[in-house]
């Protein structure tokens, strides 16, 4: 109980000291995922998702920015509107949360880290889906 009990505190933004762990971070990203409307959730079976605590330089390289903590999320793969039947041997989507750059930005603006998560998380789903910003404040709206 004590557990479930610390688990929920640290997603709400009580700490106790301790920063969320990756574990956490993905259980908030999966749960966002869940209250998707169904229509987008279809679409998202094949996507993996993952934690890493930073961009590796490559990535950040290629993106243009300079410092790790500057990349929160990422979304990896073509948009579902520019894929084709056609398309073989693909890598599978990916959607990489960066748990140093979120917890640094939790920090900074004092948001809630389910919050900060979902708004990432939904961001990314928005690439995967080829959205604009307005469309994905309007899924983030309805994920709430």
């Amino acid at each position: 109980m004590a557990g479930a009990m610390s688990e929920q505190a640290t997603i709400h933004g009580d700490t106790q000291g301790l920063a969320p762990d990756a574990a956490t971070i993905e259980a908030v990203g999966r749960a966002t995922i869940a209250r998707l409307p169904a229509e987008f959730r279809v679409h998202l079976g094949d996507i993996v998702f993952a934690i890493e605590e930073f961009a590796d330089e490559e990535t950040l390289a290629e993106l243009g920015i300079e410092h790790p903590l500057d990349l929160s999320g990422l979304y990896h793969g073509r948009p579902l509107g520019e894929k084709s039947s056609m398309d073989t041997g693909a890598m599978p989507d990916r959607i990489v949360l960066y748990r140093r750059a979120i917890l640094e930005e939790w920090i900074e603006t004092g948001v809630r880290l389910d919050d900060l998560v979902a708004h990432v998380m939904i961001h990314e789903i928005g690439h995967h889906f080829g959205l604009s910003d307005d469309d994905m404040h309007a899924l983030e709206d309805a994920a709430a």
